[in-house]
């Protein structure tokens, strides 16, 4: 009989947003529990988190360092199984080295490492070791994204053409970041956050799920990239031109200073035959538009969906599900493998779906080019 997989975690403590984000993911279909953590930098705010978590003292540790050679000592039927990195961008790289080096699974937030050149030795590190990774770009979680992406794969939609892509915020429309507000401070924050504000944010959330449910790699990109908040140090807004290797043409837009907008991912994607929509505010819906017959909206739990959408569905039709359960579905599907490996059994292909360590790296290159294209007259650059 398989048991729960053992979570520890990094980050995530006293006043962190997307820590408890995680960890109610995590629990929610009861395949994995929280064993250990070193939930801050501050080691007195690490013990306080701890105990509010009701985790065993002896297992909250310092740092994340002292966590995962602490666990690794323990007995294999004791220590955790895998790390949860929650913490800024510049803390993602050297947890993730010490952990894959450790024998120890990764689930890490997104985008994948402060910079290029650690997404890339960390890339290496994974593909030398037998170790899952995996990277939460939660969006991918979706039913309906799942939909999406099955009918393009099935070639329901012909030959893509064109793919749009928006995600609008507004809470950055002044500069939030001089009243030490603490999501805001280290988000607009070079030293933490890496080369880049809006497109390292949610830019890279909007890159990957345009690759994801197409399923076409971006080959060439053309970037307007502003600072529009005096005394920002980091890009708050971004218009990009993108070209698909298939010769589909594309838009993505990302901003965090467009007044009023909470967080309004949206895309739409247009074949030779019809094209649909998805928007994450309203994720239960899928909208396809077809060129010779009547519009159709698939709902999540509905008829007419792929197994892919059925397996990532937990509750009936009109009982709405959202970005936790999308969540959810990485941290489940994350679970159910690593479990085949402790038992040697094999995974359903439908639930080996999560982004992984190529995801990643994508992510943090698509950063780089967005911000050189940006910085430079050339019209177009290549990823």
């Amino acid at each position: 009989m398989s048991r729960k997989i053992r979570m520890g975690m990094i980050g995530g403590g006293q006043g962190a947003f997307i820590g408890a984000v995680h960890r109610m993911a995590a629990r929610l279909d009861g395949k994995i529990e929280l064993v250990c953590g070193a939930f801050s930098s501050d080691p007195e705010k690490s013990i306080l988190s701890g105990k509010e978590l009701n985790i065993s003292p002896e297992r909250v540790y310092a740092s994340y360092m002292e966590m995962i050679l602490e666990e690794k000592k323990l007995s294999p039927d004791v220590r955790m199984d895998f790390v949860s990195i929650v913490t800024p961008n510049h803390v993602h790289f050297g947890p993730a080295k010490m952990a894959i080096q450790n024998g120890f699974h990764v689930v890490c937030d997104k985008p994948l490492t402060y910079n290029l050149e650690e997404a890339y030795e960390l890339r290496d590190i994974v593909m030398h070791s037998d170790l899952i990774f995996a990277l939460t770009h939660n969006y991918t979680g979706y039913p309906m994204v799942k939909q999406a992406r099955q009918m393009i794969k099935n070639d329901e939609l012909g030959n893509i053409r064109k793919i749009v892509v928006e995600y609008p915020q507004g809470w950055l429309t002044t500069l939030l970041e001089a009243s030490d507000q603490k999501q805001a401070s280290w988000r607009t924050d070079p030293l933490k956050s890496g080369i880049a504000g809006a497109m390292g944010d949610i830019g890279t959330h909007a890159e990957n799920l345009a690759e994801y449910i197409s399923g076409l790699r971006i080959s060439e990109l053309c970037a307007d990239i502003s600072i529009l908040v005096e005394g920002r140090k980091l890009d708050d807004d971004g218009n990009v031109l993108l070209r698909f290797e298939n010769g589909a043409r594309g838009i993505l837009y990302a901003s965090q200073i467009s007044a009023g907008e909470e967080n309004n991912l949206r895309i739409r994607i247009y074949g030779e035959k019809g094209g649909l929509e998805w928007a994450q505010m309203e994720p239960n819906s899928l909208i396809v538009r077809w060129a010779n017959k009547p519009i159709e909206i698939f709902r999540t739990s509905g008829p007419g969906l792929y197994e892919e959408s059925v397996a990532h569905t937990r509750i009936p039709a009109g009982h709405p599900e959202g970005y936790l359960e999308a969540f959810a579905n990485i941290y489940r599907n994350v679970a159910m493998s690593i479990q085949a490996k402790l038992y040697g059994n094999e995974v359903d292909p439908v639930y080996k779906d999560f982004p992984d360590i190529d995801d990643g790296v994508r992510g943090m290159e698509f950063i780089y080019k967005v911000i050189e294209s940006g910085n430079s007259d050339q019209k177009w650059i290549s990823i």
